[in-house]
């Protein structure tokens, strides 16, 4: 089983997007059953506080499932954890090696350094633009699962 473990600020927009995005891709392609998946924030701000409404809106329009979620601050220990640890910018990458204590496994990726294009994903706690950000976010998980299928499953 692979685990992955999304991660941005505050686990309420970004990562928690992330997290319902690829379940639901997976899920529709019967792949379910090899992955583990969640998501968490690199600080405290947000912790025990529901997805944003933004993100809440956005799946809905969509039609992809919202998960039961609470924010919770990424741990060392999930460093051991996950296969995977993907944040969704240059801070939370920075941030995400402080609370690891650094990344000897080359476990700690940008969503979006899968693409074509890799670059941050915009945070739309600032931005208020949830649909650029989602148009990312399918980007980077469509991009992140055809690694991982041609990785682990030819």
């Amino acid at each position: 089983m692979i685990k992955i473990l999304f991660i941005c600020h505050g686990n309420i927009c970004r990562s928690t997007m992330s997290q319902f995005v690829f379940q639901d891709m997976i899920n529709k392609r019967g792949l379910s059953d090899k992955f583990y998946i969640n998501s968490a924030a690199t600080s405290r701000e947000e912790i025990g506080n529901g997805p944003h409404y933004g993100t809440v809106n956005k799946m809905k329009e969509v039609g992809i499932p919202i998960l039961p979620h609470r924010a919770v601050q990424m741990t060392k220990k999930d460093y051991e954890q996950y296969d995977y640890l993907i944040g969704m910018d240059g801070e939370n990458i920075r941030n995400m090696n402080r609370i690891a204590g650094g990344d000897p496994e080359g476990k700690i990726h940008m969503l979006l350094e899968f693409s074509d294009e890799p670059r941050a994903i915009a945070d739309p706690w600032y931005t208020g633009n949830f649909d650029v950000t989602y148009r990312d976010v399918v980007e980077g998980c469509e991009a992140f699962l055809s690694y991982l299928i041609g990785k682990a499953f030819t």
